[in-house]
Order: C-alpha cells, then structure tokens, then sequence
C-alpha cells in the first residue's frame, strides 16, 4: 500500500488500542505454543477474534484494500495491550499482514509506543506472517523480515506447506520460526509421504538456524512422532484450546 509516512504523536497508541479507523470491533483468544525441551510455554499466539468471541473467519471477512493499514495497526495494539493486561511473561506471537506494511520503519511505530505505553517488553514479540497474504512479493517479506529481526524482534512464517511454500523467502531472509500446516500434521504417524516432507523441512530449518514449530496437533500419535524427530515447539488442541481474552494453562503429554 502506498501510504504517507505518517509521524508518532502521542494520542496514534490509545487511538488504536480503541479501535479508531475500524467499523467493527476486535478482541483476541491466546492459545499457547510450548516448548518440550522444559515443558514450558514459548509463546501465546494472539488469535483476533469479534468484539464477543466471534471466530476469525467472520473477521477477516470485514477486513479490506480500504481498511487494511488500520485493522493491522489495531490488532498489534490491543494484541500488546490485552496481553500486558493479562500479565503474559511469555513470548507474545502476533499476526501481521505484509500488505499492510508500506515501510517497517513507520509501520512498527505504534507496536513499540504500545509496548511503551502497556509496559510490555518488545524483545517478546513474534511478528507471524499471515498465509492469507501469501500473493505479496518475496522481496517485500524479506525486507520487512530482515527489519524486524534488525531491531531484535523474532520473526515467524505461518502454515508453511499450505498452497505454495515460501522458499523464495527462506533463501532471501529465513525466518526464526517455521510453523507447519496443519495438513501436513494431521495423521503423519501414518503417512509416509507427509513424515519424509516434514523431515527434510526439519533438517532444512536447523540449517537455516531456526526452529520448526507443529501447529494443529490434535492427537497424541501425531505428537509423538514429531517430538520423535526432533520438534520441540508445539501448537494444538492436544496441548490447549485458544482461551477468549484469557491464557489457557497447557496440557503436556508425559
């Protein structure tokens, strides 16, 4: 998008965090990503959600070429601030769509004035590159990936192996985190073919330096055969159902 640079004052953060430029209102449900190396939790996704618990789909829906740049603002805003009001000490996982983003410089501006204003530590933050904005050029992702890693954020790309897989983008600027499709999880203790791909993605993550997570784990044969291969980083309703406005605390299989 082609927006002006638009300069900080002190009223952009609370503008946001209240919804200014929306016609519909947001909130989020967190659910956990863990870690079985210390059976801890790593992060907690910010999943956006209706005003009263209305699911992703019917928002995103609302959400346009005229209302984009805003929603995406909002969304980090009252992500940081409803996880600051939670009082979350993990690691805060945030969705964000590169087409929103004209100019990391500028665009990250209002995140780091809300982590300012709702006392939320910045070197928490995971920027998650939403699937849905898949079309946008590989050049822009690694710009603004290599942005956010420069002023210390992580960086995640989501539902790797859903439609066409970004390599383009790994061999430009890979990031931190790798999240898997959940179509690639589901049933794999029984697919060949699906546990030689997610194989050959593990091996290529920890070359590249980063770390795999399984997202949409729902059964305990499907963990298993990925904490057998190595994965560490978990996601699913095996593990915790996302909690609306609250942070579910995580089953961790024996």
């Amino acid at each position: 998008m082609n927006q002006p640079a638009v300069l900080f004052d002190e009223s952009h953060c609370e503008q946001c965090a209240c919804g200014e430029g929306l016609d519909f209102e947001i909130s989020f449900a967190f659910q956990p990503i863990i870690d079985m190396r210390d059976h801890s939790v790593y992060a907690y996704e910010a999943l956006v959600r209706g005003a009263s618990g209305e699911g992703a789909g019917e928002v995103l829906a609302r959400v346009n070429e005229r209302n984009r740049y805003a929603f995406d603002q909002i969304c980090r805003v009252k992500a940081v601030k409803l996880a600051s009001r939670l009082g979350m000490s993990a690691r805060l996982s945030i969705n964000f769509m590169p087409n929103a983003v004209y100019q990391a410089e500028y665009c990250i501006r209002t995140t780091l004035a809300a982590a300012q204003t709702y006392r939320f530590d910045t070197r928490n933050i995971i920027f998650e590159v939403v699937e849905n904005e898949a079309m946008t050029s590989a050049d822009h992702l690694a710009d603004i990936i290599r942005s956010y890693q420069g002023m210390g954020f992580q960086t995640a790309l989501d539902d790797f192996g859903a439609g066409f897989p970004r390599y383009d983008l790994l061999m430009a600027s890979p990031p931190d985190l790798l999240k898997l499709d959940m179509g690639l999880i589901r049933n794999i203790d029984n697919e060949p073919n699906k546990q030689a791909i997610v194989a050959g993605i593990e091996t290529m993550m920890q070359r590249l330096g980063g770390r795999t997570i399984a997202e949409g784990v729902e059964t305990e044969a499907e963990y298993r055969w990925l904490r057998s291969l190595g994965i560490e980083l978990f996601q699913g309703y095996l593990f915790a159902r996302p909690g609306f406005e609250s942070l579910p605390e995580p089953h961790f299989p024996d």
